[in-house]
């Protein structure tokens, strides 16, 4: 992990003093509120449909022991809202109605307290903390060098990467440095710190893209040329929202030392011409699909005129970048990789003769790694009951002991909101795996259909147009037999609660959006969306099956499509392959189906009683 410099230390802590003058003097009314509001923003305070909403910043998605104790202290001694305004928001909730179920049953939004979220982009954020609090919270993060800077506004956000980097057995090069060196650029880049709208950048170091780069402003694909130069491939203008656009490759190799240099230019055409006029055209990838190629003439004119006028000021030097990169050497873990292979096989033989479920845990949480004697293992916070990215301060805490026994001390947070430990060794998995089980942490279905993506929506933020948490509940109560989740396969679902797509719903080969109709939650369904990984294929967003479903449909929906899946599959086939194999008609037709089916069923309920 990257090692704050004093320097670093001291601007965190100076930027949290910074803060707490700022609230005080709010507080005492000597700062009106349009004043304020941008200078919380810009630490990461949002005020959002019951109260504030704190986001963490996560650089590449890297997290100490220490810093996971913090955030389970955060949550549990200041997301606390009191009784009241709990209870208030509840009952707004119950009025939206519960979402029923086929067994007879119905889920509903049950609000809660004292836990942390993570995001789709690595960071960590909390929903009850008051303001009054606020200051504490950025002392706390400060010391353990963390803080929610640019993780909100019209700036570079949080730098995201590959949960597996650096450990990847598909690596080309290691990405983390980059990613810090660009951490440490656009961190209040003066420049760049009022730009037209948010700019998000994802990179990737590994033959797979595990960062889902072409749907950012900016995605970098580390790689090598036929000399066997270390270089970017660079793509612009990739995004969700509205207008799903997958990025444009502007350049096919960049050297690795000209990076800076060349996102300064991309960033600096962009603050020129994007659109400041329209929110909803504000964003980079308007930009590039209006301006096409005249966009990257003037990126490479700007990028000529900063190389050769300026003396190309950001070029990495390889002191730099070897000051940089010793941060990420592997821990020191005494490991003898002579005998990885004889341990290995031990592991499995256990596996045949322990429980079945240690043999999925296996193949679906335990990843490859660089080091034959090591294994990046995933743990599981999709459980039933507990929101996709949820995690209690006991759970923090207990996921900070199982990175002190087994992890060196760190952890990942990864693109699919779970957690990742990238430093097992592979002796000790059995009692890793006791221990997460323990915790309820084991759950072998990463990367299979409960282990959803799935934004706050409705419950929390103010920006959605339907709750994303009841829908993901209905969904995971259906599916709760592992040997029908394992015989489905891999198939990622991701669900949002608005347009602004936090919760991915473009690239999920079943995506689920959130829509208001007449003042109601209903929800689009959408097929075949990819984020770019080898199993998914070129990044492309999904299509929808058709007008919108009501909430008690959506389950109905979503099994229908998932037994049509069975019926068209051959063989092994995953989800997304049948459905680009036999096309999406079969889908849409099961799907419309089904949604009279339970329109049907609601009805004679509804008159029953």
């Amino acid at each position: 992990m990257y090692q704050y410099t004093e320097f670093d230390h001291q601007f965190v802590k100076a930027r949290a003093s910074q803060y707490r003058d700022q609230l005080t003097r709010w507080q005492a009314g000597q700062l009106p509120e349009d004043e304020f509001r941008p200078l919380r923003l810009q630490n990461g305070w949002y005020v959002q449909r019951y109260a504030p909403m704190l986001r963490v910043a996560v650089p590449y998605g890297e997290l100490s022991s220490a810093q996971l104790r913090v955030l389970a202290k955060i949550a549990r001694d200041y997301d606390q809202p009191n009784a009241a305004l709990l209870e208030g928001a509840q009952a707004t909730q119950d009025k939206l109605g519960a979402i029923p179920l086929k067994n007879g049953q119905s889920v509903h939004s049950k609000l809660t307290k004292g836990y942390a979220h993570f995001t789709t982009r690595q960071n960590v954020q909390y929903n009850w903390i008051p303001l009054d609090k606020s200051a504490d919270v950025m002392d706390l993060l400060a010391s353990v060098n963390m803080h929610g800077i640019q993780t909100s506004g019209n700036c570079i956000r949080n730098i995201t990467s590959d949960a597996l980097a650096g450990i990847a057995v598909d690596e080309i090069a290691d990405p983390r440095p980059f990613g810090e060196i660009m951490r440490q650029w656009s961190t209040l880049h003066p420049e760049f710190s009022f730009l037209p709208r948010k700019f998000k950048i994802a990179i990737s170091g590994a033959r797979e893209d595990r960062a889902a780069i072409g749907w950012h402003d900016v995605g970098l694909q580390l790689l090598r040329n036929a000399e066997g130069e270390l270089g970017f491939k660079v793509l612009v203008g990739g995004g969700m929202g509205r207008t799903p656009i997958i990025g444009t490759v502007i350049r096919e190799f960049l050297p690795w030392n000209q990076i800076m240099n060349y996102l300064e230019a991309v960033v600096r055409v962009y603050n020129r011409y994007g659109r400041r006029d329209n929110i909803y055209k504000a964003r980079i990838k308007i930009l590039v699909k209006a301006e096409g190629q005249r966009y990257i003439d003037d990126v490479e004119a700007e990028y000529k005129q900063i190389m050769e006028h300026d003396g190309g000021p950001h070029t990495i030097t390889q002191a730099e970048y070897d000051r940089v990169a010793a941060c990420f050497v592997p821990p020191a873990l005494n490991c003898d990789r002579k005998d990885a292979d004889a341990k290995i096989a031990h592991i499995l033989r256990a596996a045949a003769e322990d429980d079945i479920e240690f043999g999925r845990w296996l193949q679906q949480n335990v990843a490859p790694h660089q080091n034959p004697d090591l294994r990046a293992v995933t743990l599981s916070f999709k459980r039933l009951g507990q929101a996709p990215g949820d995690a209690t301060a006991d759970q923090l805490d207990t996921a900070a002991d199982l990175a002190d026994r087994f992890s060196a001390g760190e952890v990942r947070v990864t693109h699919e909101q779970n957690l990742l430990l990238p430093w097992v060794r592979c002796d000790e998995l059995p009692e890793l795996w006791r221990a997460a089980r323990k915790a309820g942490f084991a759950k072998p279905n990463i990367h299979l259909l409960t282990d959803m993506i799935a934004c706050p929506g409705g419950d929390f933020c103010a920006l959605a147009n339907a709750r994303s948490i009841p829908i993901a509940e209905a969904i995971t109560e259906r599916y709760q037999d592992l040997d029908e989740l394992h015989d489905l396969g891999e198939i990622d679902l991701h669900i949002s609660g608005c347009i602004n797509s936090c919760g991915h719903h473009h690239s999920g080969h079943i995506g689920i959006l959130g829509v208001d109709k007449d003042g109601k939650e209903w929800y689009q369904v959408s097929l075949g969306g990819s984020d770019g990984s080898t199993l998914s294929g070129p990044a492309v967003p999904g299509k929808a099956v058709g007008p919108s479903f009501s909430a008690a449909e959506v389950p109905e929906v979503i099994e229908a499509v998932l037994e049509t899946y069975r019926q068209q599959r051959e063989g092994r086939e995953t989800f997304i392959a049948t459905l680009r194999r036999v096309g999406a008609e079969p889908f849409k037709a099961a799907a419309n189906g089904a949604r009279f089916s339970a329109t049907r069923t609601e009805s004679a309920e509804t008159s029953a009683a």
